[in-house]
């Protein structure tokens, strides 16, 4: 690869995550009340992004994708990061996503349950027991985003129609 050549973009789909190391840029798309659950070290310049869809396996029929759950999802992306040569003291965590993609179509907002918060305090509760500390986040809300990861800066980006782009 040349100097000038765009780096790699690797997807991450529904269920799904990737690691990988810099100039590679991981990205996911559609999420709704689903989760990016984004991991990186910054001295390796490696990483991995998660998208995940659901708090527990419990709520699943098909639990044999270990990336649909962030109690699974994120041990496999701390054990894969680490074949990179990140040191599980260095990383750092951030997330994106959750929302209530469905509150304005219920008569009441107490009515059926919010997966997307479920999403994120399950998240959070995985990565404290785990000691990663999140240091951003971008969550909730009633729209849905999309997620890049650049792994050269461990720069997020995260691009909504409602909510334009931010930056983690």
């Amino acid at each position: 690869m040349t100097d000038d050549a765009a780096p790699q973009e690797l997807i991450v789909k529904i269920a799904d995550l990737r690691v990988a190391r810099e100039p590679a840029i991981i990205s996911t798309h559609g999420l709704g009340s689903c989760l990016a659950i984004v991991l990186y070290d910054a001295e390796a310049r490696a990483g991995g992004l998660a998208h995940i869809m659901l708090p527990s396996p419990e709520l699943a029929k098909d639990q044999s994708q270990f990336a649909k759950f962030p109690r699974t999802a994120v041990p496999v992306m701390l054990e894969q990061m680490a074949a990179l040569g990140c040191l599980r003291h260095r990383i750092t965590a951030k997330i994106a996503g959750g929302a209530n993609m469905f509150a304005s179509l219920l008569r009441s907002r107490n009515q059926g349950t919010n997966i997307g918060a479920r999403n994120v305090a399950e998240t959070k509760a995985v990565l404290d027991a785990l000691k990663i500390p999140l240091v951003r986040e971008d969550t909730g809300g009633d729209y849905g985003r999309s997620v890049e990861l650049i792994l050269s800066s461990g720069t997020v980006l995260v691009h909504s129609f409602k909510a334009g782009k931010r930056e983690l």
